[in-house]
């Protein structure tokens, strides 16, 4: 039924100039603005039975872009061999990845790539406070400043089990949160 909300014939003579314009300013190359829009009509339609009607086409398209640009960036930075920064919800680096950014050259920023990073910290303070004060401070002790487990659990009166269960909690709150009201 939601597929005969979207009209994917129609989408390149509708958005691709919409599409281009938003991505030739955060890749800076019409080779990789245009391959991205490509990935993104291919993934839309792909997934286009997951379309539920709560957005526009348009907006759909544009969240769907921003994970691709998100995606794009990831894969040049590694091929950099750029640092990473993990957020884990596990004691095991192997598990449990929630946000990945990659620390870039403060030198090689354009504005919109630091407009884009201020928005995106701002969203993540913004969520980090719409949650219950304990479940964010427990967050930001375990993740952020990277307390050990066992301080944490004694400062709380609470037990490991119950750190992780906080942390995945507020792990998933905040990227409902960030999936709401950023992407």
């Amino acid at each position: 039924m939601s597929e005969n909300l979207i009209d994917p014939k129609h989408w390149v003579s509708r958005y691709a100039d919409y599409l281009y314009n938003y991505t030739i300013v955060r890749v800076n190359d019409h080779e990789v603005a245009q391959d991205l829009i490509s990935e993104t009509f291919l993934a839309a339609l792909k997934s286009k039975h997951n379309f539920k009607g709560q957005s526009t086409e348009r907006t759909w398209l544009i969240a769907i872009l921003k994970r691709k640009i998100i995606d794009y960036y990831r894969k040049i930075n590694s091929k950099k061999g750029k640092a990473e920064v993990h957020i884990n919800y596990t004691d095991d680096d192997a598990e449990g990845d929630w946000l990945e950014e990659r620390v870039q050259d403060p030198f090689d920023r354009t504005a919109e790539d630091t407009m884009e990073n201020e928005e995106l910290g701002i969203a993540i303070m913004e969520c980090l406070d719409a949650l219950n004060e304990k479940q964010a401070t427990i967050f930001k002790l375990k993740t952020i400043d990277n307390y050990e487990t066992e301080a944490i659990c004694n400062e709380y009166n609470i037990t490991p089990s119950n750190l992780w269960v906080i942390i995945h909690r507020a792990r998933k709150s905040l990227a409902a949160c960030l999936e709401k009201n950023w992407l």
